[in-house]
């Protein structure tokens, strides 16, 4: 009989992670069932008790005892998968030690999860794996990085000319471009040539953008030093002209940096379509330069990364992330640049997106082309959160899903108080509470596109126009998981070339303050029904919910400088804490594949 295979750091980190979120989950259950039991205890005082035992009158006290267990036992599973994703951190300088629990703490421990230690394996503090990084003093030598730009192109004849021309106009020109042709039985390999560029076309490739990108990095990174770095762009792509003097300025100034993304707009044309889409992409680009440290995704269309951190990836493909062993890019991803995203992170990676590297992207130009894009991006995400699991990585694209998931419900609560009302009310009144929370959104709306110029502003300016645009994603991302769920298979949405879900109030500018007083519907009875008045506390909660985030949108950042001496004075306290051995030695650190 074959002996179990042992778990891997990153299914420990996944299975602790989930667990974390179980125990913490039934710990805040039972925190809400005390709280509503002694908010209604009054009530059931005049009626018998409806549980045996008197279970209900005692929950109060002994739920908040049971809660703080669960926390705290979530607590103590959650330092094991932190423990666990620090020994992934590969490419970090910065890995913190794991510390076993000495003390009250471990015999708290061991009464709260009992055999559970024992079987989740937290007394075995994982072996680190060898750092993937150049030792300081390497990684200091280099005054200057090489940049190779990698565009892959499939049929890409129509658009690859500007794509090249935008990187000859770069301030500091690229040390090496190359087209990846990929299966291309247009003009595509003739314009690169044409512009002067070499051209490696794939061989026997079937895995798409991936597969293209994995036959040239396979030839190119056993060969690269510290010094060189990879920049790689869409053939639909242009970047801003100090682009690269900036995405390299920044990794020669910080040797810890492991790749700058950039930020990316809609190109100009596709009708009401492509504003829809240039709206959308602003208000994002907004949100991520008010964070720019926080990056959300290495965006496919240009970014630049570090040659040993993409071979560090292919390297820990297996023991540490998803994906074939030895590849940088996982082919099974619907979203390559996402999954990148998650493996770089998971390994500890430094990131870091400026407002300066502008990137002009292609736009979709009808809703099908548009549908199908939104549907990969969507299903994409998913799956690749859904195969690396829960972990501290991951922990923040798991909440971005759950809150799309909230906005659907919440948008949708909406459309079904608004028609109920209009079809049964007799009349609509003023409300001036209502208007003022209208204005905030309105605000919203307007500042957060101002820098796209009047065209993303006279679109945004109804509001109503825009909230079609956010019921078009709303579906596609209920549609997204209804094929996952049901297992349909997914499709690459190849185009080739001749917004978020608000709950919002709509103001509507009236002349008489009663809107309807006829063609009435509905029973106006539904309008003092119960589940009426339910449903309108449930979307004014989530309305004043979304004004709060509005006013978050609109007030301007933190100082940098204040957020960075915070992170700076946390970690400093961190690190003076007293270290705890390591059964008694430090655990030597171990290759990938031995």
């Amino acid at each position: 009989m074959s002996l179990p295979q042992p778990m891997t750091l990153r299914e420990r980190a996944s299975r602790l992670g989930w667990l974390t979120a179980l125990l913490g989950g039934i710990s805040g259950l039972l925190i809400v069932a005390a709280v509503l039991t002694l908010l209604s205890r009054s009530e059931r005082a005049t009626r018998a008790p409806t549980l045996p035992l008197g279970l209900l009158d005692a929950l109060p006290g002994g739920g908040v005892v049971l809660a703080a267990a669960f926390g705290l036992a979530g607590t103590f599973v959650g330092v094991a998968a932190l423990d666990t994703a620090a020994a992934m951190r590969i490419l970090s300088r910065t890995r913190r030690q794991p510390r076993r629990p000495q003390g009250p703490a471990l015999v708290t421990r061991q009464l709260l999860l009992g055999p559970g230690v024992q079987y989740l394996d937290l007394d075995h503090l994982p072996d680190w794996p060898a750092t993937a990084l150049p030792s300081r003093e390497e990684a200091a030598a280099v005054q200057r990085v090489l940049v190779t730009v990698l565009v892959p192109a499939h049929n890409e004849e129509a658009v690859l000319g500007l794509t090249l021309q935008s990187l000859a106009a770069q301030s500091r020109p690229p040390d090496r471009v190359l087209v990846v042709a990929d299966n291309c039985t247009d003009r595509t390999v003739e314009v690169a040539h044409e512009h002067g560029i070499e051209v490696q076309q794939t061989v026997d490739n079937t895995e798409k953008k991936a597969g293209a990108l994995n036959q040239a990095l396979a030839r190119l990174l056993p060969e690269a030093t510290a010094a060189d770095v990879v920049l790689v762009m869409d053939a639909d792509s242009t970047i801003a002209t100090d682009y690269l003097a900036v995405a390299l300025g920044l990794l020669e100034d910080d040797p810890d940096l492991m790749a700058v993304s950039g930020l990316f707009y809609g190109e100009e044309g596709g009708g009401l379509i492509g504003q829809f889409q240039r709206n959308e992409y602003s208000r994002y680009q907004r949100v991520v330069s008010r964070r720019p440290e926080r990056v959300f995704v290495l965006t496919g269309t240009a970014s630049v990364i570090r040659a040993y951190a993409l071979r560090a990836v292919a390297a820990a493909r297996g023991p540490l992330i998803p994906g074939p062993a030895g590849s940088v890019y996982d082919t099974l991803a619907l979203t390559e640049d996402n999954e990148l995203t998650l493996a770089l992170k998971t390994l500890g990676a430094k990131m870091y997106a400026p407002p300066q590297c502008v990137v002009t992207t292609e736009v979709m130009t009808t809703w099908r082309d548009l549908w199908r894009q939104r549907l990969r991006w969507h299903r994409g995400a998913l799956e690749n959160i859904g195969v690396y699991g829960l972990t501290h990585t991951t922990a923040m694209y798991w909440r971005q899903q759950a809150g799309l998931a909230y906005g659907v419900v919440a948008f949708l609560s909406y459309v079904v108080l608004f028609l109920v009302t209009i079809l049964a009310a007799t009349s609509l009144r003023w409300s001036t509470f209502w208007i003022v929370i209208g204005c905030v959104f309105l605000a919203e709306r307007l500042v957060t596109v101002w820098a796209a110029g009047w065209r993303a502003r006279l679109l945004a300016a109804p509001i109503v126009i825009e909230l079609g645009y956010a019921l078009f994603l709303q579906f596609c991302f209920l549609t997204s998981l209804a094929h996952i769920g049901t297992g349909k298979k997914a499709d690459w949405n190849y185009v080739p070339r001749p917004v978020q879900g608000l709950v919002v109030a709509v103001v509507l500018a009236l002349h008489d303050p009663v809107v309807f007083t006829y063609g009435i519907v509905l029973p106006e009875s539904v309008l003092f029904t119960d589940w009426y008045e339910a449903l309108a506390v449930w979307v004014a909660f989530n309305t004043l919910a979304y004004v709060g985030l509005s006013l978050f949108t609109l007030a301007p950042p933190l100082p940098r400088h204040k957020t960075r001496a915070a992170r700076a004075a946390i970690a400093d306290l961190v690190g003076r804490l007293p270290e705890s051995p390591r059964n008694g030695s430090q655990s030597p650190q171990r290759p990938l594949n031995p």
